[in-house]
């Protein structure tokens, strides 16, 4: 009896390689997970990057002014209506504007060159930059900017055209963001609800 007794005490070589190669194929599998895991982190960090820089461009566009007339009009703080501006806001950077003018620009519309049209934005050299003209310590990111008449809740009228003047009581702006192959999009709505405000 006491021969059985020192057979069942110990592990057969079968049984020890068995064990092995089940826990070889479980580590290899765990580590290809967290290889996997450790590759996709850095994601998460460049889209909320990319979210953060969306949003405060964004912001910027949808605070500047959306007056009738450019602020280089005379009746600027009295006109009624964009057709009574001496000098009328038009898409882009009026010729009337100095030279020099930077962001944040004068007025919505002042950010494109025309409307329904998606432009290069938000940057100087060709590197994204703040509004105050500094770059941006971000590389790999694009910033592309298209502000379109549009309605809204019975208010203006979304329009096709590419004409100079800028007379629309509603913008809807949308800011993309690229990077890594993917796009951002974010959209935003300005009504003109102080259309004599300079």
């Amino acid at each position: 009896m006491s021969i059985d007794m020192r057979r069942q005490r110990g592990v057969t070589l079968v049984e020890l390689i068995i064990f092995i190669v089940i826990i070889g194929v479980a580590l290899t599998g765990i580590l290809a997970v967290m290889n996997l895991t450790t590759q996709r982190s850095a994601d998460p960090v460049r889209r909320k990057q990319a979210l953060i820089l969306a949003e405060g461009l964004l912001e910027e566009v949808e605070l500047a002014k959306f007056s009738y007339c450019d602020p280089a009009s005379s009746n600027a703080d009295t006109a009624a209506s964009s057709a009574a501006c001496t000098i009328p806001e038009t898409w882009g950077q009026a010729g009337n504007e100095p030279a020099t003018t930077t962001r944040p620009f004068d007025n919505v519309n002042d950010y494109v060159s025309a409307p329904n049209t998606a432009t290069a934005a938000f940057d100087v050299n060709g590197v994204l930059s703040d509004a105050n003209g500094n770059a941006l310590n971000l590389t790999g990111y694009t910033a592309r900017l298209t502000i379109s008449p549009a309605a809204l809740g019975g208010i203006g009228t979304a329009s096709s055209s590419t004409g100079a003047s800028a007379n629309t009581e509603v913008l809807r702006i949308r800011v993309e963001i690229g990077y890594d192959g993917q796009t951002l999009a974010l959209d935003g709505y300005r009504t003109r609800y102080a259309p004599n405000s300079l």
